[in-house]
């Protein structure tokens, strides 16, 4: 796949790493030092984001979810676990719904079964609107800092200050537009999956009600609240969920 980065670090049984909108695989820096330990990672940079800024990007979450799919046919990875994050939780359970059979144990991370969010701090539409009005520099300056309850201060907050430095006005737009026409709700019940929720309390672009849908429907499921959260959780309390993440999967 020309011009897409992906991270594939480690040994033992793959753990798929899927980040969200205005993301990249260095978000994930934290977990792939832990993690690698004891999992095969592999985190791919969706087309046009992050590592590859490059690549045409996508415009669904079915084509990201079957990108992400092809990739690892291509590498012969054909049983795994995967986690989405965001955007990226949509995408994880398009996967699984297009292809059970190779996905060993689900997570889906600070994330809802509808891309249209209800009650996000503005909706989908907003946002797409103000990208048109105030284009891309403004957009990557004022969302990234809503997913840190300590907003720009927080620690790890340069991370996502990388991963959007070269990601184009179309690439988001494309984005925004996959999840306002994504809904995911009706293929939870045919998710079968052992599947780990993890929300965190403070979360702005995800409510209580978004993983409460998705525990309640989602047949062998369980939730994972973390207090004083919001929708990073994964930078803001790292070990706690990186050891969260390993006592899942093991």
């Amino acid at each position: 796949m020309q011009d897409i980065y992906v991270d594939d670090i480690g040994k033992g049984f793959p753990l798929v790493l899927v980040h969200g909108y205005l993301g990249s695989s260095e978000m994930w820096t934290l977990q792939k030092e832990y993690l690698s330990k004891y999992f095969r990672i592999i985190a791919p940079a969706l087309p046009g984001f992050g590592e590859s800024y490059k690549a045409v990007s996508l415009n669904s979450i079915k084509k990201m979810a079957q990108f992400v799919l092809q990739y690892l046919e291509e590498k012969k990875i054909n049983s795994f676990n995967l986690m989405g994050h965001s955007m990226g939780g949509m995408i994880v359970q398009e996967m699984a719904i297009i292809s059970p059979e190779k996905i060993n144990k689900l997570i889906c991370f600070a994330t809802g079964s509808i891309g249209n969010i209800p009650d996000r701090f503005e909706t989908i539409e907003t946002s797409i609107e103000r990208l048109k009005k105030e284009g891309i520099k403004k957009t990557v300056e004022r969302i990234p800092p809503k997913w840190f309850v300590e907003g720009e201060n927080s620690k790890y907050f340069f991370l996502c200050k990388d991963a959007v430095k070269k990601v184009t006005e179309e690439t988001a737009h494309n984005a925004l537009n996959a999840m306002k026409n994504w809904n995911g709700l009706d293929n939870l019940k045919y998710i079968k999956n052992k599947t780990l929720i993890i929300w965190g309390d403070k979360d702005v672009s995800y409510n209580f009600k978004q993983v409460e849908t998705l525990n309640k429907n989602i047949l062998s499921s369980r939730l994972k609240i973390f207090e004083g959260c919001c929708h990073n959780v994964h930078l803001e309390q790292p070990q706690k969920f990186n050891e969260t993440v390993k006592n899942f999967l093991e």
